[in-house]
């Protein structure tokens, strides 16, 4: 298992305190109506469970392989409909922010503020997220070794913000191919994090499609299991009604029909091993 960090306070809960959070939404932010409908179910079913969970949504995708992929709504409608979230279903919110200019007014909003792993090194946006006190979620880069994430972590506690998470999301693996290498977890939680497994955009296949990515959502549940076994603080996992109609990143989100079936999988199996403790 692995050892006990820093643990960081998001709403009412901790992450790294024990308890499996979850972290899951949609990719982007598609429509109010399709937000507060995923919001609500996934509040629902973590209820249930008796699972922390926060809402996550971007509502700006700067990052999409093609220039005329969907990115979302932009950072003023997709904060309104985030806001939202928070006070008409009760959850609290996760999404990414992309440039300095967005952190302010993100903010303001946001529970949780992201770093794509593609910025991970971005010494300004680290420190401006930092900066505002909340909690920060660095997703690990592709490119990175786990060991390479502490000056990541380094530039966050500069600021005397420790309200850390650290997230795998795999590694790359020769051409348009992710793997995770489940040593990363403990390694990253050396740096005093709690660590966060993203399932879904390890299964992803980056390009695959050429002006799109591709992935592989039926091992979702099987990296879920493992990550769980592992120890991990957190799962992070993209959901959608109809992933096949999904604006973003379809091919490796859980279809919102398969949660509830997972779910109830990975609180039994924390459960057995919480009470082998």
């Amino acid at each position: 298992m692995i050892e006990l960090a820093d643990k960081v306070q998001i709403a009412d809960f901790w992450v790294g305190a024990g308890d499996l959070v979850m972290i899951a939404g949609p990719c982007v932010i598609e429509s109010a109506e399709l937000t507060l409908a995923i919001a609500r179910t996934l509040k629902d079913y973590a209820a249930e469970f008796n699972l922390p969970l926060i809402f996550k949504a971007s509502f700006d995708k700067a990052n999409r392989t093609s220039l005329t992929s969907f990115r979302g709504p932009g950072l003023a409608p997709g904060l309104s409909i985030l806001a939202r979230v928070k006070d008409e279903v009760g959850l609290p919110v996760l999404s990414d922010v992309h440039q300095v200019a967005d952190v302010e007014p993100a903010a303001r909003v946001l529970d949780v503020l992201q770093i794509p792993a593609l910025l991970c090194r971005q010494t300004d946006l680290l420190v401006a997220a930092a900066q505002t006190g909340k909690a920060v979620n660095i997703k690990k880069g592709q490119f990175m070794a786990p060991w390479d994430m502490g000056p990541v972590v380094d530039k966050v506690f500069s600021t005397g913000n420790r309200r850390v998470l650290l997230t795998e999301r795999g590694a790359m693996f020769g051409y348009n191919n992710l793997v995770v290498d489940f040593r990363s977890l403990p390694i990253m939680r050396s740096l005093g994090c709690p660590v966060v497994l993203d399932v879904t955009h390890s299964v992803q296949l980056p390009g695959g499609q050429g002006t799109c990515s591709g992935g592989q959502r039926e091992y979702i549940p099987l990296l879920a299991r493992a990550g769980v076994a592992a120890g991990v603080d957190a799962l992070f996992m993209e959901v959608h009604p109809d992933p096949d109609a999904a604006r973003c990143d379809g091919p490796n989100s859980l279809p919102l029909a398969q949660v509830l079936p997972l779910w109830r999988q990975l609180a039994a199996l924390h459960q057995v091993l919480r009470r082998q403790e």
